[in-house]
């Protein structure tokens, strides 16, 4: 039986005059107009709060969000609300719900209580689910209200991917009514699937491993699919979450949403992961995509952000013969719950879904308290307004508190004599984030929320196990963020916008340089670029150069040791000690130890020199306050630069 319109959606479309969307405006007999809708990346985020400067702001939240459903539900005759994964993990009440209040059988999680509210028609699962393990994410989905598909990851595997045992269904087939233009109801089976990047197996081994096995996406939509024809689906609507990559299909692809589409019986792909906007010019040029149409494959598409920021919108008209449905025309649309000035002012479009706040206002509280927890002292301000630029104290606590604890991990092991090194990046600097996305602690107390915003991701310590040479490499793979510089010449851009900064790995334990004089070894996506590139200069262990066949103990994270950023070195098979502790809670742990801690930057590694030649950069405005501190380059501010930034000159 075609299922009903909910209390709430028929609410929406009853609660005044709204104009309708041009599709169910123009709809003929036997016409009708679909609109879906995603949010995709939510992270955890039903507040508009940032939980780590502990203050509301406009520009997220599925409470927001919220509002803009029921006006678009208002706007069209059918329409059906999506997630696209990525849901359980990514602020602190994500961390507060898995590490302190936990998810025993017949709990509800506050952001599926959300969900259940808003009344979604399917969801599909993305890589931060398996975050906290399989029984936290099983008892998690149990409480939805709603059918919850992946259908590339499998706790069995069988002869080919239709004979799996999956996780999750694979898909769900939707039987609705749809109402045509004339006001006559039709019967409509919808069928849903929803895939995740493979690459889950090595971000989460160790929750993973042995327990369930992931198929390349594109293999195993070719398998369903026809299953899901046959079944008697009208349309296929994809939940891809992955991004938007390259248009040639490749065995494992981690964004593979273009050759997903290109798959036969896929009529629609809602996409995420990459947390941007689609339709929109992050993609222009992007073969295989039309940026302005909103197409990929020629098929209907969308990426509505991250964090609620966007409502996705993919417009469909369908049209009914011979009892079967097609698709005669379709828009896409990313809307967003905000507006940005000119001068970075944010001006909210919608307020928030009262509804929405009340079903998870208990945990919003809880978590307040718990993000307010101080834990400890540091003698010196913690910030990386210069992590980009400069050995920064940010990044410098990290790695202390990984080098103390995988110290004490190897003591008394085959790997005890090995000298320690640390790496870690810096996770909030700026970029598409915007000007005020970087860690600002002052020195003093230093709470849970602190540390959070220290390390954004409850990623697991690891250690690898690598050669002198192989730190070089790893360092080279880093120094792709930089720009090629022109020797002599003035005021050019020092950083590559399209390098993320959580690939930009600083090692402690060694010093070194980089001459960027020459060009980057490795591209942004860590491939072989050019391999004859050597800008790594003077690199030096306890104050030698280094001997490229001793062996070293890396300290890392699970997302680095199992290949994510494909840096030299990194990888399951060099992997030594998979810890069970998460990177925040040693940086917590090494905090209670010490009681007071000194996270001053060591200034172990620097830009080789450059006579007469300066460099050009922006961080936040903020940085201003700490600028005179920074180790080890000459800092000279210019002033005030777009978005809100604020620009500086180095000279080389």
């Amino acid at each position: 039986m075609p299922i009903q319109l909910s209390r709430r959606t028929f609410l929406a479309s009853s609660a005044g005059f709204v104009a309708l969307h041009p599709f169910s405006a123009r709809a003929q007999a036997n016409q009708a107009h679909l609109r879906l809708m995603e949010t995709t990346d939510l992270h955890v985020h039903v507040f508009p709060y940032d939980y780590y400067a502990d203050k509301p702001i406009d520009t997220v939240g599925l409470a927001r969000t919220a509002s803009l459903i029921d006006g678009v539900r208002a706007e069209s005759t059918n329409a059906l609300l999506l997630d696209n994964g990525d849901f359980l993990q990514g602020n602190p009440m994500g961390d507060y719900i898995a590490y302190e209040r936990g998810m025993p059988d017949g709990a509800m999680h506050p952001v599926i209580e959300a969900m259940n509210t808003l009344g979604f028609d399917a969801a599909t699962l993305g890589n931060h689910e398996f975050n906290y393990g399989l029984p936290f994410l099983m008892n998690s989905v149990a409480g939805a209200a709603f059918p919850v598909v992946s259908a590339n990851v499998a706790t069995q595997l069988g002869s080919g991917p239709t004979e799996d045992e999956t996780l999750v269904p694979p898909y769900v087939i939707l039987e609705r009514s749809l109402t045509d233009g004339a006001g006559e109801a039709h019967p409509i089976r919808i069928g849903v699937i929803g895939f995740v990047p493979p690459q889950i197996m090595n971000w989460d081994r160790q929750h993973l491993e042995g327990r369930v096995e992931a198929r390349d996406i594109v293999a195993a939509a070719r398998a369903w699919v026809p299953r899901m024809k046959a079944e008697g689906a009208d349309i296929v609507v994809a939940l891809s979450h992955s991004g938007i990559g390259e248009a040639e299909w490749t065995e494992g692809m981690e964004n593979a949403s273009v050759p997903l589409a290109a798959v036969d019986g896929i009529d629609a792909v809602l996409t995420g992961h990459h947390h941007r906007v689609f339709p929109g010019p992050d993609y222009e040029g992007t073969p295989g995509v039309d940026a302005a149409a909103g197409t990929i494959a020629g098929k209907p598409a969308v990426m509505a952000g991250f964090w609620g920021s966007h409502m996705g919108l993919v417009d469909l008209l369908l049209e009914r013969a011979d009892g079967a449905w097609r698709i005669v025309s379709h828009e896409s649309e990313a809307r967003p719950i905000y507006l940005r000035g000119e001068d970075r002012s944010i001006t909210p479009t919608v307020e928030s879904d009262p509804e929405v706040l009340a079903s998870v206002e208990q945990e919003h509280q809880e978590t307040l308290d718990y993000v307010r927890r101080a834990v400890g002292k540091s003698d010196a301000p913690l910030h990386s307004y210069f992590a980009l630029v400069a050995d920064d104290p940010s990044v410098q606590i990290v790695s202390n508190a990984q080098t103390w604890y995988i110290e004490q991990m190897m003591a008394g092991t085959e790997h005890a004599a090995l000298p320690i090194l640390s790496a870690a990046a810096p996770f909030k600097a700026g970029g598409r984030a915007g000007a005020d996305y970087y860690t600002d602690v002052k020195a003093g107390d230093i709470a849970i929320k602190n540390v959070a915003d220290l390390y954004l991701y409850p990623n697991t310590v690891r250690a690898v196990r690598i050669t002198g040479a192989e730190v070089r490499e790893w360092l080279e793979r880093s120094a792709g963020i930089f720009n090629q510089i022109t020797p002599g010449e003035a005021d050019q851009d020092l950083l590559n916008p399209d390098f993320p900064s959580y690939n930009f790995d600083v090692i402690d334990g060694v010093t070194y340089q980089f001459d960027l004089s020459g060009p980057s070894k490795y591209d942004s996506d860590g491939n072989l670029a050019n391999p004859d590139a050597n800008r790594v200069k003077n690199l030096t262990f306890d104050g030698a150069p280094i001997d490229p066949a001793q062996e070293f103990i890396v300290a890392t994270n699970n997302y680095r040791a199992g290949g994510g950023g494909n840096f030299p070195g990194a990888s399951p098979e060099t992997t030594v000690f998979e810890a069970p502790d998460t990177n925040r809670d040693v940086i917590v742990r090494y905090i209670v130890e010490h009681g007071t801690v000194s996270p001053r930057a060591d200034a172990n590694w620097s830009f080789a020199p450059l006579e007469g030649t300066t460099v050009l950069f922006e961080t936040g405005p903020l940085g201003t306050r700490y600028a005179d501190q920074v180790q080890g380059v000459e800092i000279e501010p210019l002033g005030a630069a777009q978005d809100g930034f604020f620009r500086y000159r180095i000279a080389l």
